[in-house]
């Protein structure tokens, strides 16, 4: 049962007499439970507790917090049907989807729960004392990752579980040692509360302080612009729309007096290189999988291809023709709420618009309806080069094809990009050999180059980078996916000739944690003995 309340650390609120419903595109009106609005007194009581956990824990041991992320994601799994089923109703995603998104998310939690048991991300650096070093000695240094202080999180649109309530952003700031306040999304209100409910009950189950975690309701931008200027917020994590994510970076960055980091993905239109010797083998198979990328999810992925590049030759056009076809055969999708149904039949028309650009394919408006069709539209290089606004993103399932004359220009175009999440690059081994500097070009511009593949589906692990150049993200050294997410909440603090009572446990000379540590430039998880130099 809902009852659309705030969830602030270990309390239920709803203090506020503003409520909002969520719609639901799949019934095509809006579910009947009311959400309240935070109001300034719940957001400032939340932070207020996020502050006073911070002090406790922040100082929790690393297996402590991962039997708190596996906890979350055992209270996630308990939560059962109910939560698939909302999730269903208010973002049209269908079940089977669902499902596994689920899985992924607690999967996610795991993952960091068993980065947090081996211990070695925390970068312990340890260089011992030389006291009788010439002409002068050395101090006893060790330095390792501490976390920021409370986090504000940004839950998405398209991805319910995974990159909203207990998804990647708070599985990783929750691993650094940080607080989180989540701001949930209004399109799924009631799957957020689920979610956040879970979340408290594991905090309640594993002794974590009150106001380790808490999630406000809020629509429009008053509730995050307030969370992103107060002073006590450390960092943000965010996945959205450019526009909001941009004003959230400029309050963070420039109207506090002390400005936070914030790890916005914005934008992305993942473009895909097909080189002409495998174009012209694989026109229908290429096409094929490409439309299935195109349409997955109704175009509402990240990292859904938007831009295609093709050198002209004999088989552009019987590719760009098969690449119609194909998506002419799609079903329209059910879309994730109204605002992005709208936006995705405006943009597209936009497009459709422009100068030089060429309509190859396009089902009706369905908008009334809430279900997105298909388009593929392409354009001559020049004109894509004269034009930027052809690199916005038009979120649905909708693709934009670039005609290069010949190698050169494909090279002068792709030197125009801006940043993105992924790029593709489909060839021989032979001709990616031979086209080593496009491959290099593209590098420039992403934050992770695939080969022979499309862009749909991000693999949670260790290796994974999901971020990229501006305006992909705002900060393109960091990834939102994988382990090394948690380093986004994290700072280095080095201890200089430190007590050993005072020290954290994992710089410590007796190592009790047993972490991989690099101790006067050699990597031991040996502890240090008193004569060690």
């Amino acid at each position: 049962m809902l009852h659309g309340y705030n969830v602030i650390g270990a309390e239920t609120s709803a203090a506020g007499t503003d409520v909002f419903q969520s719609f639901s595109t799949v019934e095509k009106n809006y579910l009947p439970e009311r959400f309240h609005v935070a109001t300034q007194q719940e957001v400032d009581h939340a932070i207020a507790k996020a502050v006073k956990a911070f002090a406790i824990f922040r100082n929790t041991t690393f297996v402590q917090r991962a039997l708190f992320l596996e906890t979350i994601a055992e209270c996630i799994l308990e939560t059962g049907d109910s939560l698939l089923r909302r999730a269903h109703l208010e973002t049209g995603l269908p079940l089977a989807r669902l499902t596994g998104e689920r899985d992924r998310t607690m999967n996610q939690l795991k993952l960091f729960a068993a980065l947090l048991r081996e211990g070695s991300w925390t970068d312990a650096v340890i260089d011992t004392a030389l006291p009788e070093r010439k002409p002068l000695p050395r101090s006893d240094l060790r330095r390792m990752l501490q976390p920021l202080g409370p986090v504000a999180v940004f839950a998405a649109s398209n991805f319910p579980f995974a990159f909203s309530t207990a998804g990647g952003d708070t599985a990783s700031a929750l691993a650094a040692g940080c607080p989180v306040i989540v701001k949930a999304h209004s399109s799924h209100a009631g799957t957020n509360e689920f979610m956040a409910r879970a979340i408290q009950k594991a905090a309640g189950q594993t002794g974590m302080p009150d106001g380790v975690f808490s999630s406000l309701n809020g629509g429009g931008a008053t509730l995050g612009q307030t969370l992103a200027a107060d002073p006590a917020i450390k960092a943000i994590g965010f996945t959205g729309s450019y526009r909001a994510g941009m004003s959230l970076f400029a309050t963070a960055t420039q109207k506090r007096e002390t400005p936070i980091p914030v790890y916005a993905e914005m934008s992305s239109i993942n473009p895909v290189v097909l080189l002409p010797g495998t174009l012209a083998a694989r026109v229908q198979a290429t096409a094929g999988s490409l439309a299935a990328s195109i349409t997955l999810g109704v175009g509402q992925f990240c990292t859904n291809p938007g831009l295609l590049f093709v050198i002209r030759d004999a088989a552009t056009d019987s590719f760009l023709q098969a690449l119609a076809a194909a998506l002419q055969t799609a079903a329209p999708g059910i879309m994730l709420n109204t605002a992005i149904c709208k936006s995705y039949y405006t943009d597209r028309t936009r497009l459709t618009g422009a100068a030089g650009v060429t309509l190859l394919t396009a089902g009706e408006d369905l908008s009334l309806e809430y279900k997105a069709s298909p388009a593929l539209l392409q354009v001559p290089a020049k004109a894509f080069r004269e034009q930027p606004q052809l690199q916005d993103e038009v979120f649905g399932p909708c693709s934009l094809a670039v005609v290069c004359e010949d190698r050169a220009e494909l090279e002068q175009t792709l030197d125009t990009l801006h940043g993105q999440l992924t790029g593709s690059l489909f060839g021989t081994a032979t001709e990616l050999s031979a086209y080593r500097s496009v491959a290099e070009r593209l590098q420039q511009k992403v934050g992770r180059l695939i080969f022979n593949a499309v862009p749909t589906g991000v693999e949670v692990c260790h290796a994974m980078v999901h971020g990229g150049p501006f305006p992909a993200t705002t900060d393109s050294r960091s990834t939102s996916v994988g382990t090394e997410a948690i380093r986004r909440f994290v700072r280095p603090v080095c201890y200089q000739d430190c007590p050993q009572e005072l020290l954290p446990l994992y710089l410590q000379d007796t190592n009790e944690a047993g972490i991989l540590r690099k101790v006067n430039g050699n990597y031991t998880r040996e502890p240090i003995g008193s004569n060690q130099q």
